[in-house]
């Protein structure tokens, strides 16, 4: 039985989760209308993985003996002047993921709830590499700037992109 503050914190986790997904889908929206099919399949993909990662913290929730609580929330960003202004606000968002799973790990270390730290640890791994890619990507557009090209290129390269669960 987890303790109601870190049961919340795990909730509030999932949702965000969630919401960082409905995010992904914004950006995607936004790459479709500027018609980047590779950027927006990237950001699909994304939101698959956000999705996913918010289920398995249901799942957690579940197998602990709790209850998953599902909760709304606001309308995500949809104003992007650019793709490389949708990839740092991804970015941004990534890094507050990577501060709501340091505090929950804090939570967990807190009331000595071991399962929980063990599970929290992969999270912590998967925001190492998720912010790692999206600065990767950003230098990458900062780097090619109005190289048409190398747009190009980068765009058929997302196209590519695909989310497979196992792999996670």
């Amino acid at each position: 039985m987890l303790n109601e503050t870190l049961l919340k914190a795990l909730n509030e986790q999932m949702n965000y989760e969630f919401y960082a997904a409905h995010s992904y889908m914004a950006m995607a929206a936004y790459c479709s209308h500027e018609s980047l099919d590779g950027f927006a399949n990237f950001f699909l993909v994304q939101a698959e993985e956000e999705r996913f990662h918010g289920m398995k913290i249901y799942n957690f929730i579940n197998t602990m003996g709790e209850r998953a609580i599902i909760t709304g929330f606001e309308t995500p960003n949809n104003d992007f002047s650019s793709v490389l202004d949708a990839y740092e606000k991804a970015l941004k968002q990534e890094k507050e993921v990577t501060k709501r799973f340091y505090k929950l790990s804090d939570l967990a270390l807190d009331a000595r709830e071991h399962a929980t730290i063990n599970f929290l640890k992969w999270f912590i791994e998967e925001q190492v590499e998720e912010e790692d890619l999206f600065d990767s990507i950003i230098q990458k557009l900062k780097r090619i700037d109005d190289d048409s090209n190398a747009f190009f290129m980068m765009d058929n390269e997302f196209a590519k992109r695909s989310f497979s669960p196992e792999s996670e």
